[in-house]
């Protein structure tokens, strides 16, 4: 169980570093991501697909772009991670 949950956090901290990435550089492309982030070049395809699907990038002909609205989607982000933080601390003290 807390191997299948660590591996799903490393995966959202990959897409994290993959947007950031995007917002620092944008438009970006596949390549230049993967060489920014140091991050295989088909994982940064897998996290840009799944950024896509969650409407935080869009593709264009130059690379990825943030979304339009990508301040207000990162604050629910962070008050999603403080959520989580929480429920963690909830979880560990039933132990």
């Amino acid at each position: 169980m807390i191997d299948r949950l660590a591996r799903q956090i490393e995966k959202e901290e990959r897409d994290l570093r993959v947007l950031g990435a995007v917002i620092e550089h944008q438009p970006i492309g596949i390549t230049r991501l993967a060489r920014e982030t140091d991050i295989e070049e088909h994982k940064v395809r897998y996290s840009l697909r799944m950024l896509e699907n969650d409407d935080l990038v869009e593709p264009t002909p130059e690379g990825a772009v943030p979304a339009d609205d990508i301040g207000a989607r990162i604050d629910a982000i962070n008050e999603g991670l403080v959520d989580l933080r929480r429920q963690l601390q909830a979880l560990k003290e039933l132990m």
